[in-house]
């Protein structure tokens, strides 16, 4: 065991330093809102499947994944294996849910979670049964599974937009020491790959080595990507850098959010349980000035500063909200609140605190227990009560996006998806404005299609009607007649 220094002064300046690496904190300005969406049992995380625009799947502590479709929670799950998950008490459980990077055509996708009665790390894959809506609980494969016991449980896994591979995070065991013990998969990142099997023999792991893993061919697990954790809770990938995002729960101390670039070749220790954030913890053998130990790029003090237990996020990517993209936001378990930064690979920018923004009315109000964030297929941002039972969705604030056809779904986030088409570029989808009508009658017609013939093989800066460019690439051509005529008529 380790002797636990108490808090003092310096750990507070070295909060205050920590926040001085962003901009003045500040609350209120954020242009964000809340809106509820469901209510499920216990839920733990939200996602979806890739490509999938229209579903999410919400993981369920007990052991069940439900889908919510056009904000209704479907009755019958879409996997049911709770008689296999321990959950007793508020860390175990089924906590994690990834979707296979060619689901749509292999229909694999794993979980993680506590079993029963070993109360084991057990990552497995199912395969969805010929129903969408359905998996076939006989299709499961264990990956991997790790002796954890009831202590310190935790673990979250995702697969990485670069490489393809399953990155699983785990909890230390309430083994301080395991988290620097590179013989140990506890207090880790591990680095599989399930396409391949390096261990015919063994039918509880199904997953190869990647040969660029940074253990291979040395000392320490060959499994290990990163190391020097307690609890990683979440661990999320920036969908357009590749960056991974860790939220680090501490003991008595400090809660932190850890960063891995994108170009790194793994290998890096984040400090535990020599340090937890700043804090040196005293522990046998440890050197805290080590100048390989990786520091968070946020931290703040547990528990008498802010709060009880930090809830790792997502780097912001969706449609609906400009202002937020690139944003990373995170939140405390207790105290709810909710922070937004940027984060260039060396600089902390832009820091708020923005719980204040975020109450959905309707008698619905944002309450401790947080469990979890989670992204759907547009990259927008939602939020799990574990005790309530309320999932709420992060939208902007009234009056600051565009809904021309009503569909409750922003027009930039419509074009996105694919589901509307803006074929001039200009931001509106084509069902709401009318591209082709050249001339601005009113209607796509015989005039338009005069002018738009009359300026064709023309730059459009050369021409009368530069309307006629529907496509707006700077010509009038053979797209832009397709588009009109593909739009005869259909001026809204």
């Amino acid at each position: 065991m380790f002797g636990q220094q108490r808090r003092s002064c310096a750990v507070i300046v070295l909060l205050a330093l920590t926040i001085s690496f962003a901009n003045r904190l500040y609350a209120g300005t954020s242009g964000l809102a809340l809106e509820y969406v469901v209510t499920a049992e216990r839920p733990v995380f939200v996602t979806h499947a890739p490509g999938d625009f229209e579903r999410i799947f919400v993981v369920e502590q007990a052991g069940m994944i439900s889908i919510i479709v056009d904000g209704v929670l479907l009755e019958t799950p879409f996997l049911d294996i709770s008689n296999l998950v321990y959950s007793a008490g508020i860390y175990p459980g089924l906590l994690g849910m990834a979707f296979d990077p060619e689901y749509e055509t292999n229909g694999f996708f794993y979980v993680v979670y506590h079993d029963l009665p070993n109360i084991d790390i057990a990552v497995m894959r199912y395969q969805v049964s010929v129903d969408p809506e359905i998996a076939d609980p006989k299709s499961a494969t264990p990956i991997i599974l790790i002796p954890i016991g009831a202590t310190n449980e935790c673990a979250c896994i995702g697969f990485s937009p670069l490489d393809g591979y399953l990155y699983v995070a785990t909890a230390d065991g309430g083994v301080v020491s395991n988290g620097q013990d590179l013989n140990s998969l506890l207090g880790k990142i591990l680095r599989l790959d399930v396409t391949g099997d390096d261990f015919p023999a063994d039918s509880q792991r199904n997953y190869a080595i990647p040969p660029s893993n940074p253990f291979v061919g040395i000392d320490g697990n060959d499994e290990i990507w990163a190391y020097g954790f307690r609890k990683p809770w979440r661990l999320s990938f920036d969908r357009e850098t590749g960056d991974i995002y860790i939220g680090e729960v501490g003991s008595d101390y400090w809660e932190e959010v850890n960063f891995q670039p994108a170009s790194s070749t793994g290998g890096e220790n984040y400090g535990y349980g020599c340090k937890e954030a700043f804090q040196c913890l005293n522990l046998t053998g440890c050197d805290c000035k080590d100048p390989t130990f990786v520091d968070p790029i946020f931290a703040y003090e547990n528990p008498a500063f802010f709060g009880a237990a930090v809830i790792g996020g997502y780097v912001y990517r969706g449609c609906a909200i400009s202002s937020l993209v690139g944003s990373y936001v995170v939140a405390d378990v207790r105290t709810q609140l909710v922070w937004t930064f940027r984060y260039d690979g060396k600089q902390l920018t832009d820091l708020q605190e923005v719980h204040s923004d975020l109450d959905p009315g309707g008698g619905f109000t944002l309450s401790p227990p947080l469990a979890s964030f989670g992204e759907d297929a547009f990259g927008e941002l939602y939020m799990c009560e574990v005790s309530s039972g309320e999932i709420f969705k992060i939208i902007p604030a009234v009056g600051t996006y565009l809904d021309c056809n009503d569909n409750g779904i922003s027009d930039a986030c419509d074009i996105d998806a694919g589901t509307s088409e803006d074929v001039n570029n200009d931001g509106i989808p084509d069902e709401c404005g009318c591209a082709g009508d050249v001339d601005t009658s009113g209607s796509v017609d015989i005039g338009d299609l005069i002018n738009l013939l009359g300026c064709y093989g023309y730059p459009a800066d050369e021409c009368s009607y530069p309307l006629a460019d529907i496509y707006n690439d700077g010509y009038i051509n053979a797209i832009d007649l397709t588009y009109l005529l593909g739009n005869w008529g259909l001026c809204p």
